[in-house]
């Protein structure tokens, strides 16, 4: 699985570039064939509070699903995304084993 970290307008520092390979790689326990994994965290407004974007797209083979939150901070994003993504991937994984 290939993860591809983007962080618009502020340099993402190691410790969370490392947080977010800890929680991504997670998904995979969820669904196993997800081939790449985008992370975007974004800054909005720098000045106002729930400023800090985070989205995730996983992409696999007849798969590609989208999850975005908009938190305090990057850290809370993460797991809120990879949260409702593991609900999404549940779901899909429990759709394709019915056909």
């Amino acid at each position: 699985m290939e993860i591809k970290i983007q962080s618009i307008h502020f340099d993402a520092t190691e410790k969370l570039q490392a947080l977010i390979e800890k929680k991504v790689a997670k998904l995979e326990k969820t669904y196993e064939d997800i081939q790449k994994v985008e992370v975007q965290l974004k800054v909005v407004k720098p000045a106002a509070a729930l400023n800090k974007e985070t989205s995730l797209t996983v992409t696999g083979p007849g798969l590609s699903l989208y999850a975005e939150k908009t938190c305090d901070t990057f850290e809370e994003g993460i797991d809120q995304t990879v949260d409702s993504m593991k609900v999404q991937l549940a779901k899909f994984k429990e759709k394709t084993r019915n056909r």
